[in-house]
């Protein structure tokens, strides 16, 4: 830089939020790349339209959301195919959210019970006022056109 230049400025300022200590807004950005790991399959099976939860090797103990080692007895366990039909364990009507949620809120979280699995899965409930969701209400899984390899690749839907 030559000697007397300047950088050159504009007309952005910074949000304060408080004086003392001293609070900014300043947006941050960034590519994030991670494994799933022994997580994979579960994903994978969003994709080809499956739930996979596991089973206990020794015990039998079936989880809705998976785990590499039985809770109950400690030993390994294998992938299984869940139900793609439940009904609702429980439910809460969120009317807020994350950033990625905002523009659906209000939205019904629900557990879901799968005949025959000892433990609950977590997800998002579609096609239901709030106020007509009740406990037991049978359910089915939908999953999305296109696959993004999240949690949130599998909804479910009043049966």
């Amino acid at each position: 830089m030559k000697k007397g230049a300047k950088l050159p400025e504009t007309e952005e300022g910074t949000v304060l939020f408080n004086v003392d200590p001293i609070i900014v807004k300043q947006h941050y950005e960034i590519d994030y790349i991670h494994s799933y790991a022994q997580d994979s399959p579960f994903f994978a099976g969003l994709a080809a339209k499956k739930l996979l939860g596991s089973r206990c090797t020794a015990c039998g103990y079936t989880y809705a959301t998976p785990r590499g080692d039985c809770m109950e007895c400690g030993a390994k366990t294998a992938w299984t195919e869940l139900p793609l039909e439940g009904k609702v364990h429980t439910f809460t009507t969120c009317h807020f959210g994350g950033e990625a949620f905002l523009k659906e809120t209000p939205f019904t979280l629900i557990l879901v019970e799968f005949a025959g699995v000892d433990t609950l899965f977590l997800a998002r409930l579609f096609g239901a006022d709030p106020d007509e969701v009740k406990i037991g209400m049978k359910v089915k899984a939908v999953f999305l056109r296109n696959c993004k390899f999240k949690p949130t690749d599998v909804y479910f839907v009043p049966a």
